[in-house]
């Protein structure tokens, strides 16, 4: 059983994700279970040249060590596919040429398309909800239930462009067995229950999930490579955890702030409890 950490090579690492590296570490040490990291690298439009290996070395000048071998997702291509092959057999899928254009006055997909079962090269693939009730329970902020219809409508797995869809390589990915725990912002608090309908429908076991608040700038945006949020600095390291140790409600010592790494992370293993992390949906970064 592990957790994991899965960053997207969109850009370097910025405090915000960083408060979700360290938090999914800690989880997973108070577990003593290993800490993957996956690289969620299947849209390759969006990805930063130099971006991948500018994670791995914040990362572990942060002491953030993963356990066993990197897992890329542009390498498991077949592993979806399959997947994909799967729900086909299902019947749940139908293909869809809507434009966002045509879509833009609808909250939720219309269901226009939902009869075209025929292979079409160039349209994306929707999976029907067909008014599944999913109940996601969360260690931070307990159950929620959604109506998957009328909540997200009949969402998309791949992409009009055929890039597979990050919620069906997340299903796939978070359901393998030897996932049992998944700490993450809050900002996908609300995808998962597309992603335990999938596994579901693929006999996946979902994980035990954790959504940690996400951190803003003054004006509520939500720190993200994007949005340009500015990367971690690798030589503050200790600085950095320990804001990010008080960022997670914990309460480090004053003097924590000039302890090595070593010292930091031993500390957090010990304090950590995620009871403690604050209960809001969003943070302002705030040193």
């Amino acid at each position: 059983m592990s957790g994991r950490f899965a960053p997207s090579p969109t850009g370097p690492l910025h405090q915000g994700s960083l408060v979700t590296a360290i938090g999914s570490y800690l989880e997973a040490k108070k577990r003593k279970t290993p800490w993957l990291l996956r690289i969620d690298d299947l849209d390759g439009f969006r990805s930063m040249r130099g971006a991948r290996d500018e994670i791995m070395r914040s990362l572990d000048a942060h002491g953030l060590h993963w356990d066993g071998p990197v897992q890329y997702q542009s390498n498991r291509i077949e592993v979806y596919m399959e997947a994909l092959s799967n729900l086909e057999e299902q019947d749940v899928l139908f293909y869809c040429n809507c434009s966002r254009k045509l879509l833009k006055n609808h909250r939720v997909y219309p269901g226009t398309c939902r009869k075209q079962s025929n292979y079409q090269s160039d349209r994306a693939i929707r999976i029907s909800t067909k008014n599944r009730v999913i109940t996601c329970p969360d260690q931070l902020r307990g159950n929620r239930s959604y109506e998957l219809e009328t909540a997200f409508g009949d969402f998309i797995i791949v992409r009009r462009d055929q890039i597979i869809s990050y919620h069906l390589a997340t299903a796939v990915d978070d359901g393998s067995p030897e996932i049992d725990h998944v700490v993450r912002g809050y900002d996908l608090l609300h995808e998962t229950p597309k992603q335990q309908y999938l596994m579901e429908l693929l006999n996946l076991r979902p994980p035990e999930y954790a959504h940690l608040p996400v951190l803003t700038d003054e004006d509520g945006v939500k720190l993200s490579k994007r949005t340009g949020a500015t990367p971690v600095n690798p030589k503050n390291a200790k600085e950095n955890w320990f804001i990010t140790l008080r960022l997670l409600g914990l309460n480090p010592p004053v003097d924590a702030a000039n302890w090595e790494i070593k010292e930091l992370k031993k500390w957090g293993m010990e304090a950590w409890q995620l009871e403690l992390v604050p209960q809001q949906s969003a943070m302002i970064m705030d040193t």
